[in-house]
């Protein structure tokens, strides 16, 4: 196991040095092969098709997460080729399973409001939470974007922000009107409180003066979604998809849109397509006589 340990830290650090994976990508990764590792009870190094294709077997693991998984080790073992520890990969034969594809949960119009709203504009803290709602919506960010937000990369005079997203590509965002107001707000009464005279960079602070984590901002949000009478589940990747459903609903072009979102492939993109025919033949079920 500790050899195994070894290798996997080895692969990581080569992995983000040669793709500029994100922390949650080779967080997860680490993850996948620790838990192979633990249920093989021998090296990894030594490991052929069919004792993957009994791992999969053996555990109860949705068709994404096994894509997710068998991709995580074909890389990893095309690294030990690579490297010369083995000779062939053990994953090439394998094909990743059949995928149904859910149409991810959005918010309408209305219940995006409801959300924006449901911040207490009257604290330093509800006016930092309406600021990152806002700019959640208005921008399409996915949150890690959000809460690692540089003070440098908002240029309010400007009207634009830039992100760093997936392997460290930069596309630079245009911002609404309504989520520079509450920027400038956030940036006149409630962050200067928040830095505690620090000097940091991080743009949305917690009340410790440091960044926010992924899972203050998650039960953050599903606070305001209680609060907002909000039924559907949500997640902050939700304030994403109304973004993205939203403009292709209004007639956005799906490659800007895509750009927006900082999708690599318009394949990731066309879902909202979907979404916007599923909901159309909703409406027409629901409001035409021969429905």
């Amino acid at each position: 196991m500790e050899n195994n340990i070894s290798i996997i830290e080895k692969f990581l650090d080569y992995y983000w040095l040669s793709s500029g994976a994100s922390q949650n990508t080779l967080s997860a990764y680490r993850s996948d092969l620790i838990l192979l590792s633990k249920w093989l009870k021998f090296s990894l190094v030594d490991v052929d098709d069919k004792d993957i294709t009994n791992y999969f077997a053996k555990r109860s693991l949705s068709p994404a997460t096994q894509a997710r998984i068998l991709t995580c080790l074909r890389i990893f073992y095309q690294y030990l080729v690579a490297q010369k520890i083995i000779n062939n990969n053990p994953c090439e034969k394998l094909h990743h399973p059949k995928q149904i594809q859910k149409l991810p949960i959005f918010l309408n119009i209305q219940e995006v409001e409801q959300l924006l709203n449901a911040p207490d504009e009257k604290t330093i803290f509800g006016l930092r939470d309406r600021a990152m709602l806002e700019l959640l919506y208005s921008c399409g960010l996915r949150v890690s974007e959000l809460i690692n937000l540089n003070y440098h990369n908002v240029n309010i005079g400007e009207e634009y922000i830039r992100i760093y997203g997936k392997g460290n590509k930069e596309r630079i965002l245009p911002m609404g009107e309504v989520a520079i107001d509450y920027l400038s707000i956030y940036e006149q009464k409630s962050r200067p409180f928040l830095t505690k005279n620090s000097q940091t960079d991080v743009y949305f602070l917690s009340n410790r003066g440091t960044g926010m984590t992924r899972q203050n901002f998650f039960y953050t949000i599903k606070n305001y979604a209680l609060k907002a009478n909000i039924k559907k589940p949500l997640s902050p990747h939700t304030l994403r998809h109304a973004f993205a459903t939203h403009l292709v609903q209004s007639g956005a072009d799906l490659r800007s849109v895509q750009l927006m979102l900082g999708h690599s492939d318009i394949t990731s993109t066309q879902i909202y397509t979907h979404i916007q025919n599923n909901q159309l033949k909703i409406q027409h079920s629901q409001h035409h006589p021969r429905g």
